[in-house]
């Protein structure tokens, strides 16, 4: 089977690929490498006006002619590469907008993609219209929305989340659901929104390549808290929430602990950064881990992230047995830090379940008999 994936966040669609190219199938991927993290792609498209004057040159057209140079830069990359994007089986986009591009070249590029292919199916990973409909009208108890509802940070930093709502991206939302075989959620933040759609197919797990089980053995000297911030993202993934849970833990154990800070690194020094690390703060509005959790609980990290009571009742778990259930709260957050300090072999045993979890639910190969299942289960 020939498989084209379109899109790429951290590695998701790079493991996936791997997966199924150990079951015998041919994988592409296509992307925009995700931003400064310049992640791995088969073929890469180039984004030419993120800086410098042509930056001013394309925020000046758009201002003043509605032109995006981006979203025809985009276009004509796919129209060039249209021999490495045809004739294949299925089709999978990571995203309802997967390239970053206006609604309109979005949805011109889909309806090229789709003629040029057999069956296409969406991937509902990171947001997108039904996602960030279920958090603006407030259904979970709390979202990547809740500190734009709390006032926080700029109107700039909810652009990209809020513009789903917007009446041209609800369009592309309904044109891409007319003409795909079906949506799949990569966690339960996209899972709970999708329930009961008739075009959603079910739940795949992130798909992580494992490494050879080496769970935290033993602690010698300081614990080691390891935060890497996304300043895009800051509000939105509760960075503000962890520092201040850290302000608190300094003042109580100063001498006990150690904090590795890190903002805005590409992904491959990301993953090798928080190696030393006992502990990782990951995000805090989810119900859910991502994939950056995924690949620190992996790595036998405790991570702080989500692991909602809807995600322990989907694997029969208990709490703070697997990962650590980050909710809003500063002074929470702080107070579970310092049961981990005091109770160093809790960090040993969690890292322990991590890896057990991750090697059980998100192994590489096995997510990719799922999403298998899920594409054949299509009509």
């Amino acid at each position: 089977m020939r498989v084209l994936l379109i899109g790429e966040y951290n590695r998701s669609h790079f493991f996936l690929k791997e997966g199924l190219q150990e079951l015998g199938h041919e994988v592409t991927v296509i992307g925009l490498n995700d931003g400064f993290k310049k992640v791995a792609v088969d073929i890469s498209l180039d984004q030419n006006y993120t800086s410098g004057i042509k930056k001013k040159i394309k925020v000046l057209l758009h201002k003043l002619f509605n032109i995006d140079l981006h979203s025809k830069s985009i276009k004509k990359q796919i129209l060039k590469n249209q021999s490495q994007l045809k004739g294949y089986d299925i089709v999978q986009f990571i995203n309802e907008s997967s390239f970053l591009c206006t609604p309109k070249i979005e949805c011109e590029i889909f309806d090229l993609i789709k003629s040029w292919n057999n069956k296409v199916f969406l991937l509902s990973c990171g947001t997108d219209y039904i996602s960030i409909k279920y958090a603006y009208d407030k259904i979970p108890k709390y979202s990547l929305l809740t500190p734009y509802f709390e006032g926080k940070g700029s109107k700039n930093n909810y652009q990209a989340p809020l513009k789903y709502l917007q009446e041209d991206f609800k369009k592309l939302h309904k044109h891409i659901y007319k003409n795909i075989a079906g949506v799949i959620a990569s966690d339960l933040d996209y899972h709970l929104p999708l329930k009961n759609h008739p075009k959603y197919l079910g739940l795949a797990p992130n798909p992580v390549k494992i490494l050879p089980p080496n769970p935290i053995k033993e602690i010698k000297g300081k614990i080691i808290i390891f935060h890497g911030i996304n300043l895009y993202n800051y509000y939105k993934k509760g960075n503000d929430i962890f520092e201040k849970a850290l302000e608190i833990l300094q003042k109580k154990h100063k001498n006990n602990i150690s904090i590795i800070t890190v903002k805005n690194i590409p992904y491959n020094e990301y993953i090798k950064s928080f190696d030393a690390a006992h502990i990782l703060l990951d995000q805090v509005y989810s119900y859910d881990q991502g994939f950056n959790a995924l690949e620190a609980m992996a790595k036998g990290k405790v991570v702080f992230t989500g692991a909602e009571t809807e995600w322990l009742s989907l694997h029969n778990l208990k709490e703070d047995t697997v990962a650590i259930n980050a909710i809003p709260d500063p002074q929470q957050i702080a107070k579970k830090l310092e049961w981990l300090i005091l109770n160093p072999d809790k960090i040993i045993a969690i890292s322990n379940k991590a890896q057990e979890h991750v090697i059980k639910n998100h192994n590489y190969i096995k997510s990719a008999h799922k999403y298998i299942d899920l594409w054949n289960s299509a009509n």
